[in-house]
């Protein structure tokens, strides 16, 4: 009998030392789950924000807002110089992806160069370089731009333009007289070289997918009353930067810090062709461009409305596109696609560049208009300078020319 009641309280005691046992094991358990948690919720940040310790989040070098041409120079731009960027971006501003994609160093309407055009164009040329490089795809297709004359006087006045040492670099002093199929063109055309295209609506998606692979893209709406300065940079909601940049368009108009800005904003509308019967190699300029885009494909526009800013097309903008177009060509043609978008347009057809006045962590980089191509990454790097070492901006650029007096 003493035998059995020996092996049961040998029991009982065994029983609560497995019973300590498996409860500190249920908590051991528990643990793991939650640190395994957090490293997951962790590892979902985007790179730059992931922490390994209990520290809080490091601070990056800049929250980008806009991922059109703008957003896309800025952000390749700090990139090149090893700065760490978050780009926010929803995708309500389409400028950039139903742009024309065209670059060209001169006025063709008055025969004058654009301002820096041999700057810019050097920076465009090596910016795009390496972005193919990045991206892996072709970005920049070289293509001449023909002007087609509409007599003897602009013909006149196009070798007299070529004279000018601004505009030689660009402006052959050859006629051209090549006949293309389904185009009169009987006092011929002027060349213009360094010129070219982008399929801009191709770029900002391949520029995307390279953010959301590296974990650098937040796909929603900015949100302005969680920004808040701090002694140095900026934080919005869980984020810390140095600085932020607005790009982010005729957007512009919905920013608390910039909206006073005079952004006017002009809408275009473009027109995508099937042309069988259109025999066209290069870019060519007449009241519209049309842009040979293969397949029988044809890119034409584009139309200026300076009092519609929504990116709905218009039966008026498409009528005014076909007459002008019936005006060059005189074989059937069919319309594949209508675009419109509001370009950012500035008054003084000037770029919007600078600080947000006595705010040292707020900038702006647009007002790019129809040269977004060719400005985009000069402005860029002259911000970026601007901001990292303090390199005066162009008076031209700068926001501070509509300072309050």
């Amino acid at each position: 009998m003493k035998k059995i009641c020996g092996i049961i309280k040998f029991l009982q005691k065994f029983y609560k030392e497995l019973l300590l046992i498996a409860r500190v094991l249920f908590f051991i358990g528990i643990c793991f789950n939650l640190v395994y948690a957090k490293s997951q919720l962790l590892t979902s940040l985007p790179a730059c924000l992931q922490v390994t310790s209990n520290f809080p989040l490091q601070m990056i070098d800049y929250i980008i807002v806009g991922s059109g041409l703008a957003g896309i120079s800025f952000s390749e731009v700090a990139l090149n110089n090893n700065k760490s960027i978050i780009v926010v971006d929803n995708n309500s501003q389409n400028s950039s992806k139903i742009a024309a994609g065209l670059y060209n160093p001169v006025i063709l309407k008055r025969f004058s160069a654009v301002g820096q055009a041999k700057e810019h164009l050097f920076i465009m040329n090596e910016f795009f370089s390496i972005l193919e490089k990045k991206l892996d795809c072709k970005i920049d297709f070289k293509m001449p731009i023909l002007r087609r004359f509409f007599s003897i006087e602009e013909q006149n006045n196009w070798f007299s333009a070529s004279d000018k040492a601004n505009l030689t670099p660009y402006l052959s002093t050859n006629l051209i007289t090549k006949k293309y199929s389904s185009i009169d063109s009987p006092f011929g055309y002027g060349e213009v070289v360094q010129t070219g295209y982008s399929d801009t609506a191709f770029l900002v998606a391949k520029y995307k997918d390279y953010l959301i692979k590296n974990q650098l893209f937040i796909e929603e709406a900015f949100d302005y009353s969680l920004l808040q300065e701090e002694e140095i940079g900026i934080r919005y909601k869980d984020i810390k930067a140095r600085h932020i940049i607005f790009a982010e368009g005729f957007g512009m108009h919905a920013n608390p810090y910039f909206r006073e800005l005079p952004l006017d904003g002009t809408k275009g509308e473009i027109l995508v062709i099937k042309a069988p019967l259109l025999d066209l190699d290069v870019i060519l300029n007449a009241s519209v461009f049309i842009l040979p885009m293969g397949n029988n494909l044809f890119k034409v526009g584009a139309t200026y409305n300076w009092t519609d800013k929504t990116d709905t097309p218009t039966e008026e903008g498409k009528a005014e596109l076909i007459e002008r177009l019936k005006e060059i060509i005189s074989c059937d043609f069919e319309i594949v696609e209508h675009f419109a978008g509001v370009r950012p347009t500035v008054k003084d057809r000037k770029p919007l560049v600078g600080t947000y006045f006595n705010h040292q962590y707020i900038h702006i980089l647009n007002g790019l208009g129809t040269r977004g191509l060719m400005l985009g990454p000069a402005m860029a790097k002259a911000l970026f300078e601007n901001i990292e070492y303090q390199v005066p901006l162009d008076k031209t650029i700068d926001i501070k020319r509509f300072a309050k007096k």
